[in-house]
């Protein structure tokens, strides 16, 4: 949480919502979840058991709250945060989800990867973004390992705002993808020169990387419903919840 006196005297609060994601997704990962859910109220903390009234129960491994606030009894009964902020950034609680999310991951990765004529490697990939359709993805970067000999890059690419390029100095393709709309699907055909092409190429290739950021979203669910100011505050105070979603680490082998 951010509060601090903007121009003219104004009091500002900023509420920002902010996770880190980090999954593996297998090769032969399925997901059966409805494309979109709400975790609501009902979570728990460690073995805790409090539940709310809609939704499915999501177990967090961890919360840490700053002593300044006191949750105690306010939120594990009413999931309330109380708390006296001073002007500046204050960090009001810190949490983990390493169960299930309750949504689907934000990316799904369909590949193909084969050998051409002569030593040329063929990768195609067809991406989809889970997100909801009102949502997007932005500055998504996929990184895509190639054999260490990969000599020159030839691509088809589903629209002209994205880029590719090889970097032979990483062993890697990185395709671009400024803005990815949710539940669109993305395409790339990479035709890559791979002297001495044998067999043992096709297994250099991959797992493939991501990194993007998704505002607006979060994939835990969590949601802040209000931002209630005591009567004695001064002034009349702004207040905005922000919330965004960034890739710790995002890995689809294939």
């Amino acid at each position: 949480m951010t509060s601090h006196s903007g121009e003219g005297g104004k009091n500002e609060i900023f509420v920002d919502v902010v996770e880190r994601l980090s999954v593996v997704i297998g090769s032969n990962w399925k997901c059966f979840l409805p494309s979109c859910s709400s975790l609501n109220e009902e979570f728990s903390i460690g073995k805790s058991q409090l539940r709310g009234l809609r939704g499915r129960l999501c177990v967090w491994t961890s919360a840490v709250f700053i002593r300044l606030v006191k949750h105690s009894m306010s939120f594990d009964t009413y999931r309330i945060l109380k708390i006296c902020p001073s002007q500046g950034e204050q960090t009001l609680m810190q949490y983990q989800l390493c169960d299930e999310l309750p949504c689907p991951p934000p990316f799904r990765l369909f590949p193909t990867v084969e050998k051409d004529y002569g030593s040329r490697l063929l990768i195609f990939l067809k991406l989809r973004c889970d997100l909801p359709p009102n949502s997007a993805a932005i500055n998504v970067s996929v990184t895509i390992p190639v054999p260490k000999c990969s000599l020159s890059l030839s691509q088809e690419l589903s629209s002209p705002d994205q880029t590719a390029e090889l970097r032979p100095k990483h062993k890697s393709i990185v395709w671009e993808i400024p803005r990815f709309p949710g539940g669109a699907q993305l395409s790339a055909l990479f035709k890559v020169e791979v002297p001495s092409f044998s067999s043992a190429s096709l297994l250099e290739v991959g797992p493939v990387s991501m990194s993007f950021e998704l505002p607006k979203h979060t994939c835990t669910g969590l949601q802040v419903r209000f931002v209630r100011l005591s009567p004695n505050q001064q002034g009349l105070s702004h207040r905005w919840v922000r919330y965004v979603t960034h890739s710790e680490s995002y890995t689809i082998r294939i």
